[in-house]
């Protein structure tokens, strides 16, 4: 408590000599936002589920505004309405309900906030961010606009291993100097009881409830280094404990995770090229396997043993075929410079059960190998179109393909 009371002394203390350095009033124009969309189609031929059906999906709509109440200080959030929103609707049925009121659930989707945070900037090495915001932990928790993957989906590896635009409530420090940024958060922890097998901590993400324990808190860090124009290379972590984080204090030995990455980014005029790699560890796996094991049902928690490593990799490469066309008759003026049509490919592994501890078996089901082909066309600079084939093979020895064809649309505003 006194280092948190001391933090925020510094950032008041800073804050107002910047303030008193570089006095300035509310800008003339202090709103902004920005906003992106996704919608899909997936078509399915799975032999491990020959049932599933085709779907549509329209899968996130974003919304982030931005008010900057003076230089130093602006108020940020992000409103997130996941595949078609929720809501619930009245209506009065005389005849079915005996005269009641019927209220029933209309869409399955979210409404869900993603940050609401206040950024203090001070000088380029450092400045803060306090409230709900991202972890900066791999490539989509903070890339996460749809032109800049190229599948129609977010990235498999890191969506099947960690929640999917991670974020958690706490203070961020970040800041650059010269070609290295580096950001560190201090936040509140995974709870141990949504571990699974095939998600290992995916589903740890406090969101069941309309508070996130703060038993355990946990760091987040992510440094960066830009080697030349166009080229970074990144590593992040994240370590905490997650067992007096659940909803009851049903177990007493610590869990702590680690998950540790090392990212690439490559930009370099037509050639795109992305590599990521992950390792986590899950302390005690066994113990929370046999403590999940008898959770109640109505906790909506998957109750399968959970792994003591898991392990993920992807690299995915992209060309704009458009850029050798810009000297041919094919070109048609100016407007093949204004857009890109980008084939790509992409391989990923992961295993989310890795390496197990005690009686908790290794399920090969779980060592999964994904190879996607496709192509991202953007018609206009925040549009873009995509369409890829998926083929998917698990780990175990028949009736493990998955295959997905899918398309869909993104734009950013």
């Amino acid at each position: 408590m006194k280092t948190i009371i001391l933090f925020f002394l510094i950032i008041g203390v800073t804050t107002n000599i910047s303030a008193q350095q570089n006095p300035q009033q509310t800008p003339s124009n202090p709103f902004s936002y920005e906003a992106y969309g996704i919608v899909n189609y997936y078509g399915f031929k799975w032999q491990t589920d020959p049932q599933r059906r085709n779907r549509i999906d329209p899968e996130r709509f974003a919304f982030e505004p931005k008010y900057q109440l003076n230089k130093n200080i602006a108020f940020e959030a992000d409103i997130e309405f996941e595949h078609g929103g929720a809501g619930a609707t009245m209506e009065f049925d005389r005849f079915e309900e005996f005269g009641q009121y019927e209220q029933s659930i209309e869409k399955g989707g979210e409404v869900v906030l993603e940050k609401l945070a206040v950024r203090i900037t001070l000088i380029p090495e450092l400045n803060f961010l306090v409230g709900h915001f991202y972890l900066p932990i791999g490539f989509y928790s903070e890339r996460y606009e749809p032109s800049y993957f190229f599948t129609t989906n977010v990235s498999e590896t890191e969506a099947a291993l960690l929640p999917v635009a991670w974020h958690e409530n706490g203070i961020e420090v970040y800041g650059q100097t010269g070609k290295l940024r580096y950001q560190l958060q201090l936040i509140n922890g995974l709870d141990a009881t949504g571990f699974s097998s095939a998600n290992w901590i995916k589903r740890g993400y406090q969101s069941r409830f309309d508070y996130a324990n703060a038993e355990n808190l946990a760091l987040a860090t992510n440094i960066q280094y830009r080697l030349s124009d166009g080229f970074t290379l990144g590593t992040s972590a994240y370590y905490g404990n997650t067992s007096g984080n659940r909803p009851k204090p049903d177990v007493t030995i610590p869990a702590h995770v680690f998950i540790g990455t090392l990212q690439s980014a490559l930009d370099a005029g037509a050639l795109h090229i992305r590599t990521l790699a992950l390792y986590g560890i899950l302390e005690n796996s066994a113990a929370i396997s046999l403590a999940n094991k008898g959770l109640s049902n109505e906790l909506g928690v998957k109750r399968t043993p959970v792994g003591s490593v898991a392990l993920g990799a992807f690299i995915e490469a992209g060309f704009d075929v458009f850029s050798l066309l810009t000297n041919s008759p094919l070109a048609l003026g100016d407007s093949i410079m204004k857009q890109e049509l980008l084939p790509f490919m992409r391989y990923d592994y992961y295993d989310s059960m890795f390496r197990t501890e005690g009686d908790v078996i290794d399920n090969p089901r779980w060592a999964r190998k994904s190879i996607t082909a496709g192509i991202n066309y953007k018609f206009h600079p925040q549009v873009v179109l995509k369409i890829q084939f998926n083929h998917r093979i698990l780990g175990i020895s028949r009736d493990n393909f998955e295959d997905t064809f899918s398309t869909g649309i993104g734009f950013e505003l």
